[in-house]
């Protein structure tokens, strides 16, 4: 991500913004009502809240760090790679209109390459490793087993990376990263790195896009 004392690295391998459809999980969770929690890690945390923000079914999005070691990161010290933490998007969805399995098919499909080890687009380091939390066993089953599935298909064209990681405590990111990508659509980082992810949304899912992103800060 383009921040003070952030550097961009250029090049075409993983350049986030790629996205490919893959198939819904054969296996999905069992029906609940309700509001549930999702947490998932796929590089910089702008463009995957952005991309749930329009997802149907999404009530809240939010951007924060997980998986460190340290209590209350910022972003300085998560940037440093020191803390352990990945930048990771808390999203809290009705069950009723959109499952995790469906949540897992997007982020598989629209916003992150698997198959890039600690890092996606220009963005390097363990702070933007692909991650699924789980937090609950049955989260964890559904997310393995929905990665052996992709692995059986062969259809990345290297092995899997995203690691299925139990949820720790999840700390908010800074205001100022919150609803990022909708304030700030003329930065040339979500420009290249992020707007194609939401139209790859709009393209692979049409029943699950929504126009208008539910918003972090009101």
């Amino acid at each position: 991500m383009l921040i003070a004392g952030a550097t961009f690295l250029s090049g075409t391998a993983g350049l986030a913004g790629e996205g490919r459809p893959v198939p819904a999980p054969a296996v999905d969770e069992t029906a609940k009502t309700g509001m549930e929690t999702a947490i998932v890690a796929g590089g910089c945390f702008w463009g995957v809240q952005g991309v749930y923000q329009h997802v149907e079914g999404v009530v809240s999005a939010t951007s924060g760090y997980i998986g460190g070691s340290i209590a209350n990161p910022g972003y300085e010290a998560v940037s440093s790679g020191a803390t352990g933490h990945a930048e990771a998007v808390k999203i809290t969805y009705d069950p009723e209109k959109v499952s995790y399995g469906t949540l897992l098919q997007i982020f598989f499909s629209v916003v992150a390459d698997p198959t890039t080890l600690n890092y996606q687009g220009p963005d390097r380091g363990t702070q933007y490793r692909t991650a699924i939390f789980a937090t609950t066993g049955e989260q964890a089953e559904i997310a393995s087993t929905y990665i052996a599935q992709l692995e059986d298909d062969g259809l990345f064209d290297a092995p899997i990376v995203t690691r299925v990681e139990t949820a720790s405590k999840f700390y908010r990111a800074e205001d100022y990263h919150q609803d990022y990508l909708t304030l700030n659509p003329s930065s040339p980082y979500i420009i290249r790195n992020d707007l194609p992810k939401i139209a790859n949304l709009k393209t692979f899912f049409p029943d699950r896009f929504r126009v208008r992103p539910v918003l972090e800060m009101h």
